[in-house]
């Protein structure tokens, strides 16, 4: 019989509930009648988890760098199935439920991914900092962010086909293996969908490998390097909003507002706001398409629409105007104090203003050459 499916478990040292786990899939296999195989991902055990998955008829696939997403992408890699699932082997997940994952595939879903919040959490199975702050902060965030749908993004049991875990092209090594899957199917548009699933205190006679605030960290760390609109963009864009608001406001002079007069020390923090806001839009924009041409995520219609829109010429004019202005408002500061005898400087509202412009066209100018840089087509090197 054909392999249908492939069940793989990663494994680091868990030989006290390897073996209920390998039994209870590959009983919920044989219920199924599908040609399967049982894939162990062992990361470097020592404790004999290695010879006792292949005592009980599962391959061992090894991987020697050190990680959850290595493991994983190893034991994925070397799967014959059509359909994959994935869950950890420390028994907290219930390996005889299987087939509802299979039943997701075969009604046409891509990836399928366990809700322990909607199918229940055993007392002792999730620390109370996971449950009821890191879990849902975290998939909340990723919501926001990519808009996946998905309301228990780190849930480590789930289901794919193998067409669609090649599409996502996965590249991290960590337990952030687990966010970039939800993130790249979404981004992917793949058919997605979750169902409630019981999470059981685990097996283990030893401590877990997960590390809260550590792990966490690399959850929020990738979430925020994968989207530069949420980390660059948006940020900078508040900042120079607010910048230039205040440098228009204050430039014909000083106004109230609640009763308290705001000067030019406030126009002085203005212009920092909007340079420092514009130089962040700018990392967003060079991170945006170095994500694009490494294909970390999909090109859009409106990341296309703005490449043929924007060139370097553009580009150079635009920020060439910018500067010319901001110039021509310095320059003529300058000559009417010379022509004043370098007395009291009095028009400083106008050279804060000038001095910005400046600064922003020739962020422009330079910007336009490493965009232009940026999208150069990389081609491999001849022989």
């Amino acid at each position: 019989m054909s392999i249908r499916v492939s069940v793989v478990m990663p494994c680091l040292n868990e030989a006290a509930t390897l073996a209920v786990c390998i039994q209870k899939a590959r009983t919920a296999l044989q219920a199924r009648g599908l040609g399967y195989e049982i894939i162990i991902a062992d990361n470097g055990s020592s404790d004999g988890s290695v010879a006792l998955a292949e005592s009980l008829g599962a391959r061992v696939v090894h991987e020697t760098r050190k990680g959850y997403g290595y493991a994983y992408h190893a034991g994925i890699g070397a799967a014959l199935g059509e359909w994959i699932v994935i869950g950890d082997s420390d028994d907290s997940y219930d390996f005889s439920d299987l087939g509802r994952f299979l039943d997701q595939l075969e009604a046409g879903y891509e990836v399928v991914v366990g809700n322990r919040f909607k199918g229940g959490i055993e007392k002792g199975a999730m620390p109370w900092l996971h449950r009821y702050i890191g879990n849902p902060l975290l998939s909340g965030l990723l919501n926001l962010m990519y808009r996946t749908g998905v309301s228990d993004a780190h849930c480590g049991m789930r289901a794919f086909t193998k067409t669609a875990f090649e599409k996502m092209d996965l590249r991290t090594g960590g337990m952030e293996f687990a966010s970039e899957m939800i993130i790249r199917a979404g981004l992917l548009k793949l058919k997605m969908c979750e169902i409630p699933i019981v999470l059981y205190k685990d097996g283990r006679n030893r401590p877990p490998h997960l590390r809260s605030f550590r792990d966490g960290w690399r959850h929020l760390r990738f979430m925020l390097i994968y989207s530069p609109t949420h980390l660059y963009i948006w940020p900078g864009m508040l900042l120079f909003v607010l910048g230039m608001t205040g440098l228009v406001a204050l430039l014909p002079g000083p106004i109230r507002i609640f009763n308290r007069l705001v000067d030019v020390h406030v126009m002085v923090l203005g212009s920092l706001f909007a340079i420092l806001g514009f130089q962040i839009i700018s990392l967003g924009i060079y991170a945006k398409i170095f994500s694009v041409t490494h294909h970390f995520v999909p090109q859009t219609p409106a990341l296309t629409r703005a490449f043929h829109l924007f060139n370097l010429e553009r580009g150079l004019i635009l920020g060439f105007v910018i500067f010319l202005l901001g110039f021509l408002t310095d320059a003529f500061i300058l000559v009417t104090w010379i022509s004043n005898g370098f007395g009291t400087l009095d028009q400083v509202r106008p050279a804060i203003f000038g001095s910005t412009l400046m600064i922003i066209g020739a962020q422009v100018v330079f910007s336009s050459f490493f965009l232009s840089m940026l999208g150069i087509e990389v081609r491999p090197p001849s022989r």
